[in-house]
């Protein structure tokens, strides 16, 4: 475990900032502005922030040399796996937890809370799995 808290958790941390920051805006302007679903909002984010990620992570933080499209499917398949498991998560948990607010406060918040564990979920299968060391 304390091998895993080292440089490249810093710079994941810093991919992940630039990924938040144009995603969020993504998310909560489709399901705030345009009135897309939480679900579509929110895998529309993943969907066209993963692309960004992928190259990032794969020659920034893990600087990883490996060739091929196995690679690439691996990285889409645990984004796919942390996506569903987050949000799945999240929207339940939400929904028991803050029962009395209305559904646009309910979604807003299952986004964010969504957002957090995705990014625990990811860092370990990039690291352990996508992009891991030989």
């Amino acid at each position: 475990m304390k091998n895993l808290a080292d440089k490249k958790l810093i710079k994941f941390l810093m991919v992940g900032v630039v990924n938040t920051l144009v995603g969020t805006a993504i998310m909560f302007g489709l399901y705030n502005l345009a009135h897309w679903s939480y679900w579509t909002a929110s895998a529309a984010n993943y969907i066209l922030t993963s692309i960004l990620s992928f190259f990032l992570n794969k020659h920034f933080t893990f600087q990883n040399r490996a060739k091929g499209a196995p690679q690439a499917l691996l990285f889409s398949l645990n984004i796919a796996l942390c996506y569903l498991l987050a949000y799945g998560i999240a929207k339940p948990a939400c929904r028991e937890l803050l029962q009395n607010a209305s559904a646009a406060v309910q979604d807003n918040i299952s986004m964010l809370a969504g957002m957090v564990l995705f990014t625990g979920f990811n860092y370990f299968g990039q690291r352990l799995f996508v992009f891991r060391e030989p």
